[in-house]
C-alpha cells in the first residue's frame, strides 16, 4: 500500500510570504514526512535550529535525489543532473578540494578589490539610463536582471552579448512547469556553451577571467579537474551567479515599494544597508522548495528517527521565519540584530557566491532609491507577475514609475 502523506506545501497566498501551512508545521510537526512535489517521499524540516542541523551534519550527504522536479519524475534516471554538478554535491573531503579552486575570488576582500568598482560603474550606467528612458519601465530588464548578467560575465570571462541566450536557457531549466524534455534542453544549451567557450579560451591561450583559471588548472599534468568537472563549474556558476541575485534584486525592490517605512528607514539612515540587506535576505528567502540531504546512517533529528538513504529537506523560507529565533519574523526589520540566516544555506556548502549577491544588493539598492526617490509601482502590487514554478522565487516583470 502507498504511504499516505501530506503534500510539501508550495502555494503561496501573500506576495512575500512563503505558504501558510508553514507556520503549522513548524509549531507541531517540525520534521514531517511529506510527498514531495514530484511523487518522491521524505522529511520536511521546517525550524530554524534543526535545518541549521541538517546542514552542519557530517551524516547528512549533499549527493541527493531532486524532490522539486514535476509530479512523476521520481526515478533514478529522472533524478540524475544533466550536467556533472561538481562540488555542490560532494561530502568531505573532495568537496573541499573542488571547492578551494574558487575561494580566493569569492572572499569579501575579492570581491571588494575585483568587483566592486565594476560593480559601482554599471550600476551608475544603467541608473542614468532609467533617468533618460519612459517614466514607466520593467525595473527586471532596466536593473535587476542586466547587473546579475553584467558581474558574472566580468568574473568567469563570458562575452555579455551572450546573456539572452544563457538567461533563456536558465530560465528554462529551472522552470518546473516545464517538461523533463524542456528543461533538459536548457542544461544542453548551457552545456554546449561553456564546451564551446572553454575551447575557445584554451585556442586564445586566455588567461582573463575565472573560467581561464579553471582551464589552466584542468591542463596541469596530473591536475584532479577533468574537462567535464570544468564544465559542470562553469556550466553551475553561470547559471547560479545570475539568476539567484536577479530574484534578490527584484524581490528587494518590490518589498521595499510595499513597505514605505522600511524604505523611509534606509532613505534616512543609508548606514544601515548592511544590516537591512541581510534582513531582506532572511524576509524573503528565494529558495523555493527547500535543501536536501540524504541521511548516510539512521539517526534522530527533531525527535524522529531519520533512516538511512532518506531524504531530509530544509524548507529555508520557513526556518528563517522561525519565532523562536526571530522576533515578529513576518515583518522585515533593518534594525533587528541577528547572528545569521539560512538564506544561503549553512555549513561547507554555505552558498559560494554570496559575497557577490550582497555587494550587488547594497550597491542597487540604495543608489536606486537615492536617484528615485518618487519610485513606485506602475500596478496594483497583487497584479505584478511572480514566478511560482521556478527554483527561486522571483518578480516576472516589475512595472515602476519613476
Amino acid at each position: 500500500m502507498t504511504e499516505s502523506l501530506p503534500d510539501m506545501p508550495v502555494q503561496r497566498t501573500r506576495l512575500l510570504d512563503p505558504p501558510l501551512e508553514y507556520d503549522q508545521l513548524r509549531e507541531e510537526q517540525p520534521v514531517t514526512r511529506v510527498r514531495f512535489p514530484n511523487g518522491s517521499t521524505g522529511w520536511l524540516v521546517t525550524r530554524f535550529e534543526e535545518g541549521s542541523e541538517v546542514f552542519s551534519d557530517p551524516r547528512m550527504s549533499a549527493r541527493r535525489p531532486r524532490h522539486d522536479t514535476p509530479e512523476g519524475e521520481v526515478s533514478e534516471a529522472d533524478n540524475e543532473a544533466p550536467f556533472n554538478p561538481t562540488f555542490v554535491m560532494m561530502d568531505e573531503p573532495d568537496h573541499s578540494q573542488y571547492r578551494r579552486l574558487l575561494t580566493g575570488r569569492f572572499t569579501p576582500k575579492s570581491v571588494g578589490k575585483n568587483l566592486q568598482p565594476y560593480i559601482d560603474k554599471i550600476v551608475e550606467e544603467h541608473l542614468d539610463a532609467i533617468a533618460a528612458g519612459p517614466e514607466t519601465f520593467d525595473f527586471v530588464q532596466a536593473m535587476s536582471l542586466p547587473i546579475p548578467c553584467l558581474v558574472i560575465c566580468e568574473l568567469l570571462g563570458v562575452p555579455y552579448e551572450d546573456r539572452d541566450g544563457f538567461h533563456h536557457a536558465t530560465e528554462i531549466m529551472m522552470d518546473m512547469s516545464h517538461s523533463r524534455e524542456e528543461r533538459d534542453s536548457g542544461a544542453k544549451w548551457l552545456i554546449d556553451y561553456i564546451t564551446a567557450l572553454v575551447a575557445k579560451k584554451r585556442a586564445d591561450k586566455a588567461t582573463e577571467g575565472l573560467l581561464a583559471e579553471l582551464i589552466q588548472v584542468a591542463d596541469e599534468e596530473g591536475s584532479f579537474l577533468t574537462d567535464d568537472e570544468l564544465i559542470g563549474m562553469g556550466v553551475l556558476l553561470l547559471f547560479a551567479g545570475h539568476d539567484t541575485t536577479a530574484s534578490m534584486i527584484g524581490l528587494s525592490t518590490l518589498t521595499l515599494l510595499t513597505h514605505p517605512e522600511q524604505r523611509q528607514d534606509l532613505a534616512e539612515n543609508p548606514a544601515k544597508i548592511g544590516p537591512a540587506v541581510e534582513e531582506l535576505l532572511r524576509y524573503l528567502t528565494i529558495v523555493q522548495f527547500g535543501l536536501g540531504r540524504v541521511a548516510k546512517e539512521d539517526l534522530e533529528l527533531g525527535g524522529q528517527r531519520i533512516r538511512a538513504g532518506e531524504l531530509v529537506v530544509v524548507a529555508m523560507p520557513a526556518a528563517n521565519r522561525d519565532p523562536r529565533v526571530f522576533d515578529n519574523p513576518d515583518t522585515p526589520d533593518f534594525d533587528r540584530r541577528m547572528t545569521r540566516h539560512l538564506a544561503f544555506g549553512y555549513g561547507v556548502h554555505q552558498c559560494l557566491g554570496q559575497n557577490i549577491a550582497r555587494a550587488e544588493l547594497k550597491t542597487v539598492l540604495p543608489r536606486l532609491f537615492a536617484r528615485f526617490p518618487n519610485l513606485r509601482l506602475a500596478v496594483p502590487a497583487e497584479e505584478v507577475p511572480m514566478d511560482t514554478y521556478g527554483t527561486n522565487y522571483a518578480v516576472k516583470k516589475l512595472m515602476v514609475t519613476r
